[in-house]
């Protein structure tokens, strides 16, 4: 699930806590301060961000209850958290007032190197082999597991099927083909391709990607000042040039409105908002992975999502590691249901995701296929200073600001340093 989905821009959430004690709740979402009284001898704060899909919040406040019926020893109070989640997370962990047990979206090695949250091996057990090969390396640093993987969001290329099949164009399957489709079906004041109000999006990660390049080794040296990965970005220009991409939208590329309001005929998105696209279009669309780019290259998706994980300078460890195998290991059903019933995510375990029957058929099952074939996640080292280092070189370089290989190589440079800090070398 994204932190920014589009109904979280049209309506706002409830902000406070609320504590779970015996299965009961004790106080209401809009209090900051829980209150009321517990037998119980441990009281976790498990924080979440202000999901926005409709069901969301009462669905953790329901597992919580589940939990403490199942361990009256041991009190939950959700923390609903709008706004800018990451920010005021990495804030808190800094103070005593620190979350017990807390998510993350794409997963941080930085925060396993301070010692900042635990190791959670001794919590998967034989269910280790039963999470997908991604929700494994996503969350390991130094072989070991810093925490467990909550859900998968694949992102992917949406199309219209009429447009495209009107136009007579055939789904692209390299990046000359969607260059050449995103052109055609560009026509007066409309445009064919939507990648984020930016322009630029995923797109030049996938680029990278798709030109069999990577952006971080597993030994923490840089990667996408390659050439490989320059001649990519520079590729990615043409659709600039060639005046290809809807930008300035109402709502950015993780909300299809662009697509199912008819403005757009391809936008890059999230299965999570499968249920809205097919709501509107029937069975009048198509996902494919981000084309390859040319020979040597391999198509991609991103596969990020939500990992639960526990604050390792907490007093409260030992019950936070029981609250996460009690949820995130042990309830397949409650893990089906957290995937499948408020917007569409695919649970990183493999015999969860097979029963899930929204996952079963249709362009949701290509999704999945999609995932296991071409899915590719963020290297943990991948954080705000090394991202924003990428992104504004990409961003340059498609926009024919400056020279491309000197933006890159100073981008690479600088997020070399960053990743080195985090290292400690």
């Amino acid at each position: 699930m994204s932190a920014r989905r589009f109904e979280l821009s049209r309506r706002g959430f409830l902000t406070g806590s609320l504590l779970i004690t015996a299965g009961t709740v004790l106080t209401t979402a809009c209090s900051t301060d829980p209150g009321g009284s517990s037998s119980a001898g441990t009281t976790l704060n498990v924080w979440y961000h202000a999901y926005g899909e409709a069901g969301a919040q009462q669905a953790v406040l329901r597992y919580a209850k589940e939990f403490t019926k199942a361990n009256p020893d041991v009190a939950v109070k959700v923390t609903w958290v709008p706004g800018d989640y990451a920010g005021k997370l990495n804030a808190t962990l800094l103070t005593d007032a620190a979350p017990d047990v807390f998510e993350i979206g794409d997963f941080s090695e930085s925060l396993a190197r301070r010692g900042q949250i635990a190791a959670l091996d001794d919590l998967y057990g034989d269910a280790r082999s039963d999470f997908n090969t991604n929700a494994i390396e996503s969350v390991t640093v130094d072989g070991k597991l810093y925490g467990v993987k909550m859900v998968d969001d694949v992102m992917m290329l949406y199309y219209r099927k009429s447009a495209l099949s009107k136009a007579g164009i055939n789904p692209p399957t390299t990046f000359d083909e969607l260059a050449a489709a995103a052109k055609a079906l560009s026509t007066g004041k409309s445009k064919g391709l939507f990648l984020g109000n930016d322009g630029v999006g995923d797109s030049a990660i996938l680029s990278v990607w798709s030109n069999g390049g990577d952006l971080v080794g597993p030994d923490g040296k840089v990667e996408f000042g390659s050439d490989r990965a320059l001649e990519a970005l520079k590729g990615l220009k043409r659709l600039h040039d060639d005046k290809s991409l809807l930008l300035g939208f109402t709502t950015d590329w993780w909300d299809p409105s662009a697509l199912t309001q008819g403005v757009v005929p391809m936008q890059w998105s999230g299965l999570w908002a499968m249920p809205a696209v097919s709501s509107a279009l029937g069975d009048d669309f198509g996902v494919l992975p981000w084309p390859a780019f040319g020979a040597g290259g391999t198509r991609a998706v991103r596969v990020g999502g939500w990992t639960s994980c526990v604050n390792a300078k907490g007093s409260k460890v030992a019950a936070a590691k029981k609250f996460v195998q009690w949820l995130w290991i042990r309830q397949s059903g409650l893990q089906q249901d957290f995937g499948g019933s408020y917007g569409l995510h695919v649970p990183p375990r493999t015999s969860v995701a097979a029963t899930a029957k929204k996952l079963s058929t249709g362009p949701a099952k290509e999704a999945v296929s999609l995932a296991s074939k071409y899915g590719k996640h963020n290297p943990g080292t991948w954080d705000t200073a090394v991202s924003s280092a990428f992104n504004g070189a990409a961003a340059k370089i498609v926009g024919g600001q400056g020279d491309p290989a000197a933006l890159l190589a100073a981008a690479a440079k600088k997020a070399q340093h960053e990743i080195d800090k985090q290292l400690g070398r």
